[in-house]
């Protein structure tokens, strides 16, 4: 079934998102491994965890690995999070050299350490500081520079379509805006109408997120918030496909059915293979186990296999464990 295209193409400076259905920066979540998974599935943009600015200039092993990209993922947006404007500078120059092609700036992450630090969502408080982060984050590289925010800190002060304009004189090409304030976290349900007067108070393009976790959540989230595209977090754990299927569902109209059960074994054993490469072995094997637990979600004795993963500490055993899981549910669905 053709339609005309629900969405059209995003520019960010010199970057052109073909499709601006993005996955969304997650800690702990949104590593490189699970990135290349998702945009070889089909997505329009990926962005890394959230990477806080002062590690990356004491190049923090760890945070280095973060940022890591690969050339299929671009092109890849890197996220900071930081309350310093000089120390957000020389990140963003840092992974401008590291191979990025968008950075973003985190006004969003409601997490006490983050905000505590006088970052992440608690920057909505000071626009005049947010400002001077903004400006110089910009002014460091050649790079677009986005931002991610909230609709603000509290249901009293929901800064976003001012602080808007502020990010548009700045400099800054793009907004996401998650539509929950500071306060809410991850409670209630996000307000993709309030997006409408963020959209309504800038010429930039605006993209829709939280709680996008079905294709009729893609059309609500558009009609309610009017829009440029979409950002998808926690739907896509454990369905590096989701995003795919809703770019083909705003081109087409079609509802693409999920991938086979064989398919979806295939993804897994990948991706745990792509995680113990990418961080070695026993770290592989530890930060996958969430993934592996999403990916089982639904299937029969799923709460038995994430428990004996979660206990297990040799790698081996664990993609001994996946075969031992998946394969006689094949068998099931093939008889």
């Amino acid at each position: 079934m053709d339609r005309t295209p629900r969405l059209s193409p995003v520019d960010i400076g010199p970057v052109r998102i073909e499709d601006p259905v993005i996955l969304a920066p997650m800690s702990g979540v949104t590593d490189m491994p699970f990135r290349q998974m998702v945009k070889r599935g089909g997505a329009g943009l990926v962005v890394s965890e959230m990477i806080a600015s002062a590690a990356m200039v004491r190049e923090n092993r760890k945070t280095l690995l973060m940022a890591k990209n690969s050339p299929e993922e671009f092109p890849m947006s890197v996220q900071l999070a930081g309350c310093e404007p000089e120390v957000m500078a020389e990140a963003a120059k840092l992974n401008e050299d590291r191979g990025a092609a968008i950075i973003d700036i985190n006004f969003g992450c409601p997490v006490k350490k983050v905000v505590n630090g006088h970052a992440g969502s608690s920057l909505m408080r000071d626009e005049v500081h947010a400002a001077k982060i903004l400006k110089a984050t910009v002014k460091a590289v050649k790079l677009p520079v986005t931002l991610k925010m909230r609709t603000g800190w509290d249901s009293t002060n929901r800064n976003a379509p001012n602080l808007a304009r502020i990010a548009e004189e700045c400099g800054i090409k793009l907004l996401t805006v998650h539509g929950r304030t500071r306060c809410q976290f991850y409670d209630g349900h996000a307000d993709w109408a309030f997006i409408r007067e963020v959209k309504a108070a800038t010429t930039l393009p605006v993209i829709a997120n939280g709680d996008i976790n079905t294709l009729d959540d893609v059309d609500q989230a558009l009609d309610q918030s009017r829009a440029d595209g979409i950002m998808i977090g926690r739907g896509a754990y454990g369905r590096p496909w989701f995003l795919n299927q809703a770019i083909h569902y705003l081109r087409t109209g079609e509802r693409l059915p999920d991938p086979t059960l064989a398919e979806q074994y295939a993804t897994v054993r990948t991706h745990y293979e792509t995680m113990l490469e990418h961080y070695g072995p026993e770290t592989g094997m530890r930060m996958a186990r969430k993934h592996l637990g999403w990916y089982s979600k639904g299937l029969p004795a799923s709460a038995e296999f994430r428990a004996a993963v979660n206990r297990e500490t040799d790698p081996g055993k664990v993609r001994t464990m996946l075969s031992t899981f998946f394969l006689p549910a094949l068998e099931r669905q093939a008889a």
